[in-house]
C-alpha cells in the first residue's frame, strides 16, 4: 500500500497526513475484500454448475437470465428468505456463532495475500504462521457446528474434520516450511518476490502437489467432503442448519476455496509476477500500469486453481474415510518428511554466505550459486528423486500387500466347506 500512501501524500492536502492516508487505505482495501470475496459466491456456484454440466455432458444453468447467469441471484433470494430454525435441543450460541466463524475465517487469510506489487493489506513477517492458525478456525467453526447441533449425524461430520485436519495439516505445514527455506521469508511479499527468477511450482512441483491436495482436502471439497458425505451421514456438521445459516456455511466453503487459490497461486506459480516482465513500480509499465498487471496476472493463476479444483469434483468419486487417512498418514506425511530434509540439505549446500549483515557460513558448493540458478537446478533433481523414490516405495509396498490379500484368499478359498 505505500506506493499509494506516497502517491496521495504528493498532492500536499492540508491536514491529509501520511498516518491518515494509510489508516484510510487500509479501510478501504478491507471493505472491498470483505464485500467481493463473499460475492465471489455468485459467480463460482454459476462457473461451477457450468464446468461440471460440461463434463457430464448438460447444459446447466440456462433459465434464470442470460447463460443462467441470475441463477445464483435467485439461489440466493431463496436462501434469504427460507425458514431460520434452531433445534430445540441445540447449544444455542456455538450453534448460532458458527456459521459466520466459517465465514469470518475464510476472509481473514486474505489479510496478507499480495494482490499486486506495494498492494498488501498486512505485510506480516510471519505469514505464513498467520495462514496456518487462521486456517484452523473454520475447523473450529465446523466442529462446533456438529457438536452444537446436539446430533449424531452432525457430531460425526464434526468429529470427522477434525480427523482430516490432523491428517492433513502436518503435510501442508512441512511444504509450507519447504518454502520458507527456500525463499528465506514467511512474507508473503517476500515469497512472491523471491520468485521472479523460477516459480516455485517448477523447483519444488512435489511441495506443490502436496500443498495443494491438502488444501483441497482442509476445505472439504470433493473427493475430501466426507465432512457432509449424503450417502452416508445425511449433510454431516450441517445437517440441522437452514436458511441463512446454511447459506453462510456455502459461502465459507467457497470462499476458503478461492483463498486457496489464491495461496497457491502466491506461493508456487509467482504471485503477481510476469514472466520476462517487471511489472513493479521500477518496471518499464511504472507504478500505475505495473500493479494492474500484476493483478490480471494473479487473478489468471487464482482461476486456473479454482477450474483444476472444479474439474476434481465434477470427475473424482468421495474418498472412503479410511482410505482418507491412509493417504495422508502412510503417504504424504512421510513424503512431506523426506521432501523437507532433502530441500534442506540442498539450501545448506548451496547456502551463498552472509547476507544482510547476518553472518552466515557458506554452504560447501556455494562457489556453483550463479545467482541462484544452481541451487534451482539442485531443487529440481532432487524432488524428481523424492518423487521416484516415493513411487518406487508406494508400488513395492502395495505389490506386497496385494500378494498378502491374495494369499489369505487362497488360504480360505482352500478350507474345505463343512
Amino acid at each position: 500500500m505505500q506506493p499509494i500512501v506516497d502517491w496521495v501524500v504528493s498532492f500536499d492536502i492540508p491536514y491529509v497526513t501520511e498516518p491518515m492516508v494509510r489508516f484510510i487505505s487500509h479501510i478501504i482495501l478491507a471493505s472491498i475484500i470483505a464485500v467481493i470475496a463473499p460475492g465471489m459466491l455468485i459467480v463460482l456456484t454459476w462457473l461451477e454448475r457450468k464446468i461440471i454440466a460440461r463434463i457430464q455432458d448438460r447444459i446447466g444453468p440456462n433459465r434464470a437470465g442470460p447463460f443462467g447467469l441470475l441463477q445464483a441471484f435467485a439461489d440466493m433470494i431463496k436462501m434469504f428468505t427460507k425458514e431460520d430454525i434452531t433445534p430445540a435441543v441445540a447449544d444455542r450460541i456455538p450453534f448460532n456463532i458458527s456459521p459466520g466463524l466459517a465465514v469470518f475465517s475464510s476472509i481473514m487469510l486474505f489479510a496478507v495475500i499480495p494482490f499486486a506489487p506495494g498492494i498488501i493489506g498486512a505485510d506480516l513477517n510471519v505469514a505464513v504462521i498467520y495462514i496456518i492458525g487462521v486456517g484452523g478456525l473454520g475447523t473450529l467453526a465446523i466442529l462446533m457446528a456438529g457438536w452444537a447441533s446436539n446430533n449424531k449425524y452432525a457430531m460425526l461430520g464434526g468429529f470427522r474434520v477434525v480427523a482430516m485436519m490432523l491428517t492433513y495439516e502436518i503435510p501442508m505445514v512441512l511444504t509450507l516450511t519447504a518454502v520458507v527455506m527456500v525463499s528465506g521469508s514467511m512474507s508473503l511479499q517476500s515469497i512472491v518476490e523471491a520468485q521472479s527468477g523460477m516459480w516455485y511450482i517448477i523447483t519444488m512441483p512435489v511441495a506443490f502437489a502436496i500443498f495443494f491436495f491438502a488444501g483441497v482436502a482442509e476445505t472439504g471439497r470433493s473427493p475430501f467432503d466426507l465432512v457432509e458425505a449424503e450417502s452416508e451421514i445425511i449433510a454431516g456438521f450441517h445437517t440441522e442448519y437452514s436458511g441463512i445459516k446454511f447459506g453462510m456455511f456455502m459461502i465459507g466453503e467457497y470462499v476458503h476455496m478461492f483463498s486457496l487459490a489464491f495461496l497457491a497461486a502466491v506461493i508456487f506459480l509467482g504471485g503477481w509476477q510476469v514472466p520476462f516482465i517487471n511489472v513493479g513500480p521500477d518496471g518499464f509499465l511504472g507504478p500505475l500500469f505495473g500493479p494492474i498487471v500484476g493483478f490480471i496476472s494473479l487473478i489468471i493463476k487464482v482461476f486456473i486453481f479454482v477450474f483444476i479444483m472444479m474439474w476434481m469434483r465434477g470427475t473424482l468419486p468421495r474418498f472412503r474415510i479410511d482410505h482418507l487417512q491412509d493417504l495422508g498418514w502412510k503417504f504424504l506425511v512421510p513424503v512431506s518428511i523426506f521432501l523437507v530434509i532433502v530441500v534442506a540439505v540442498v539450501v545448506r549446500l548451496f547456502a551463498p554466505g552472509s547476507t544482510a549483515g547476518v553472518p552466515v557460513e557458506a554452504g560447501p558448493l556455494n562457489a556453483l550459486y550463479f545467482n541462484g540458478a544452481g541451487e534451482v537446478v539442485a531443487l529440481i533433481i532432487a524432488n524428481v528423486l523424492v518423487l521416484a523414490i516415493s513411487l518406487f516405495v508406494v508400488t513395492r509396498v502395495a505389490r506386497r500387500s496385494r500378494s498378502k490379500g491374495l494369499r489369505a484368499v487362497s488360504a480360505v478359498e482352500g478350507v474345505p466347506a463343512k
